[in-house]
């Protein structure tokens, strides 16, 4: 198990039976009680809690008050402000202090009862000490509870907490805001108002499927899964169903058969193979149900639930373009807080035949690099990468091949079309383009694929949902100029920059290799392709961390937003979400 414990399992002790959670609110100040001073020894303590006992007593009204007392108060203040309607108004401790706390529709609001000086009851003074939470960033509401060694229900009750998750950069994190009471009526009538707010947030899931791959890169999904996962989504009272795959498709196969009707969603851990696989499954589903023949040349219809990726893999690309970042805990966040983002994804066709569906593919470098590295299973997977990396650099060997695309132009296209040569339009509509020859790699992607060996992306050229794919062409050269063409992709300097890179935006990708008349007669050094497929003369290819052996044309088509991922653009997620003034 992993060393990191999960910030959240910190939380949910404080409303546990965890005996140090009752060693450290045995030793904090106890909150405010409705009768405080029953405990009190000395007169001189009895006398002050007796103040506050009265105050205590005034926020009982406080919870009664009618929403146009309020109004009408409000109306009076120096401050001027517009308050929303009161659904709740009471007194809890808050980081050791006696505040006046109100609920609202949008927010949470509280400020202490007293200044700290005299002189601080200026409205300037009152306005800074005021802080909220916006309920929309409030994803859990506990009752908090002491409880002994072993105790399951019931124990003292210490008053309730509420879990927000908020934006630091480009991740996401969950906060606990302790509101301490001992009144159970008390915190019971606002244990409800709280609920009642979260149910109306209606795109948070409450039932998940959710597949984890316990064979990606390190064997670690199940550990991301069980400790930074798992209790975020008891926090939220998501309700799981959970399968740990046996065998590569077993997801495949389950999707095509399951109730899917049951669930919000579906979650996958693991790396891009495995969040390929499940979003292969769940579009293959969606043709399946809407009498879709996958065998002949359609228009696919659109996955019936979206899906969420925890990054468990090497790479990670399809989860760190969609969240900006490689944090499991992120990706959770956005899960529970619903937040959602339609993506292009690609169909595979061989032959006239279905093959998949995809976020990105490589032929040449990229899919001999793949093939070599998964025949060195003894190998740790970073050693069989870089064995496998520098092998295929040593061993260069271009593939003879044509390529049809249909491109996809935007008003900032001219130099783009310059650049592409002779194009044949039928009216305003672009036709198709041809280009052939030597290619050490070939690169069709639909997202732009981060990583943190990429932090730009191997098709910055693209986007999520941008309707086009990056198709990016590297054609024969030396191999000092494809490792510097390589090392592009880690800098700040533009990897298309040499004259050997072609990069396209288009729609449509047709490939078909073709023979070698060039020294047709002699091997290509050294035979990788027959170590990979023997006998059947197949070319690899990388389809999204796959190893796909193909020797026909292949047909790749762009799908525009065909499927909904749990997650937003990184940019949209700063904007979107608030900024709380407690933090």
């Amino acid at each position: 198990m992993s060393d990191a414990i999960s910030q959240t399992d910190s939380f949910m002790s404080a409303w546990t039976d965890s005996p140090t959670d009752r060693q450290s609110w045995d030793s904090e100040t106890q909150p405010v009680s409705p009768f405080p001073w029953k405990a009190m020894k000395s007169k001189k303590n009895k006398k002050k809690k007796k103040k506050r006992f009265l105050r205590s007593i005034f926020a009982s009204e406080l919870c009664d008050t009618d929403s146009t007392e309020w109004q009408a108060e409000q109306s009076q203040s120096p401050r001027g402000q517009v308050v929303p309607e009161p659904i709740i108004r009471g007194i809890f401790e808050i980081d050791k202090k006696s505040c006046d706390v109100l609920l609202t529709e949008s927010r949470l609001i509280w400020s202490p009862i007293q200044p700290e000086a005299p002189s601080d009851n200026s409205p300037a003074n009152s306005k800074h000490r005021e802080k909220f939470v916006e309920m929309k960033d409030i994803f859990a509401v506990k009752l908090k509870r002491r409880r002994s060694a072993g105790q399951q229900k019931g124990g003292t009750l210490l008053g309730i907490t509420l879990f927000q998750c908020y934006q630091k950069g480009k991740k996401l994190k969950d906060h606990a805001i302790h509101l301490a009471n001992l009144s159970e009526d008390h915190c019971e009538r606002w244990f409800h108002h709280v609920n009642d707010i979260l149910k109306t947030y209606s795109g948070r899931p409450k039932s998940l499927k959710v597949f984890v791959n316990p064979n990606s890169h390190k064997k670690e999904a199940n550990d991301v899964y069980q400790e930074q996962v798992a209790p975020l989504f008891r926090l939220a009272n998501i309700q799981s169903d959970v399968t740990i795959t046996q065998y590569k498709g077993h997801a495949l196969s389950i999707l095509k058969e399951c109730q899917l009707q049951e669930f919000d969603g579906v979650v996958c851990i693991g790396g891009d193979g495995f969040a390929s696989e499940v979003a292969n499954g769940l579009l293959l589903r969606a043709q399946m149900d809407a009498g879709r023949d996958a065998d002949s040349v359609f228009t696919p219809v659109r996955a019936a639930l979206p899906l969420g990726i925890i990054p468990a893999g090497s790479t990670d690309t399809v989860a760190y373009s969609l969240h900006g970042v490689r944090h499991p805990k992120t990706a959770a966040l956005h899960i529970i807080m619903g937040h959602r983002q339609p993506v292009d994804i690609c169909t595979y066709r061989s032959d006239g035949e279905l093959l998949r569906f995809g976020f990105s593919a490589m032929f040449g470098f990229g899919g001999r690099t793949l093939a070599l590295a998964e025949k060195q299973h003894w190998m740790p997977p970073i050693q069989s990468r870089e064995f496998a990396l520098m092998k295929s650099l040593a061993n260069l060997s271009p593939e003879d091949c044509e390529l049809s695309f249909l491109p996809q132009y935007t008003q900032d296209d001219s130099r783009q079309q310059k650049d592409m040569g002779d194009v044949l339009h039928c009216g305003s509509r672009p036709a198709w383009q041809q280009i052939q020859g030597l290619f050490l790699n070939i690169s069709i992607m639909a997202i732009p694929c981060l990583c943190s060996m990429a932090p730009r992306g191997l098709a910055p050229i693209t986007s999520l949902d941008n309707g086009s794919m990056a198709l990016i062409a590297v054609r024969d050269t030396s191999r000092a100029n494809l490792i510097k063409h390589l090392k592009g992709y880690g800098g700040f300097k533009n990897q298309f920059r040499f004259p050997f890179v072609e990069t396209f935006t288009v729609q449509e990708v047709k490939l078909r290799p073709r023979p070698r008349r060039d020294g047709a007669d002699e091997p290509k050094p050294p035979p990788l392709v027959s170590a990979v497929s023997p006998g059947t003369g197949g070319l690899p290819w990388n389809i999204d961390g796959d190893l796909v052996e193909m020797s026909s044309e292949i047909h790749i088509r762009l799908h525009p937003q065909l499927i909904t991922l749990f997650g937003a653009h990184a940019e949209e997620t700063e904007d979107g979400m608030s900024k709380c003034s407690c933090l």
